[in-house]
């Protein structure tokens, strides 16, 4: 695709496709967040600056070179990983972990089950969202999964060289 004739096709179906994007949003009585809808294209490095003219009601859709897609911090590189949102998710979990340690330290009175409650509520969630999506993915590297890690063994009381595949197991979720 290097005509500019081609590139014009590609921005004439989309707008079409966004046209029955429109017509469902107005049948179901929906409105698309104008702030959030925007296009965006993952080319060769030749083509980098290409932006993408498509039009959804005759207003023309904002370009991005890196859309978020899965939540505030988390966007999608020109590379198509989430490096970047396992990197942002890396630094919760390590957060959240920092405070599951406190909690574990202190004397307030918090039992087994409370505590293996506030790790299902503090890391484990967090993780799974972050990287259900990924499993068995390139990406996923024992560094990436260190904060979840430490919260089990947190919440097992085993030492840091126990198999990861048993925590979750010793823990109870």
């Amino acid at each position: 695709m290097h005509a500019d004739s081609d590139w014009h096709a590609v921005e004439g179906v989309l707008s079409k496709d966004m046209a029955t994007v429109g017509e469902y949003l107005q049948t179901w009585m929906l409105k698309r967040s104008t702030t959030k809808t925007v296009s965006a294209v993952f080319l060769n490095n030749k083509e980098v600056k290409r932006e993408l003219k498509v039009n959804h009601n005759d207003e023309t859709l904002p370009f991005c070179s890196e859309p978020k897609c899965l939540g505030p911090r988390s966007s999608v590189s020109r590379s198509l990983t989430y490096r970047r949102h396992l990197e942002s998710l890396g630094k919760k979990l390590t957060s959240r972990v920092a405070l599951l340690r406190r909690l574990a330290g202190s004397s307030c009175g918090v039992g087994a089950t409370m505590f293996r409650t506030a790790t299902l509520a503090l890391a484990d969630s967090t993780a799974e969202y972050g990287t259900a999506h990924l499993s068995g993915a390139a990406v996923l590297t024992p560094a990436s999964m260190t904060p979840h890690h430490d919260a089990l063994i947190i919440v097992t009381g085993c030492l840091r060289p126990s198999p990861a595949d048993n925590l979750p197991i010793l823990a109870g979720i």
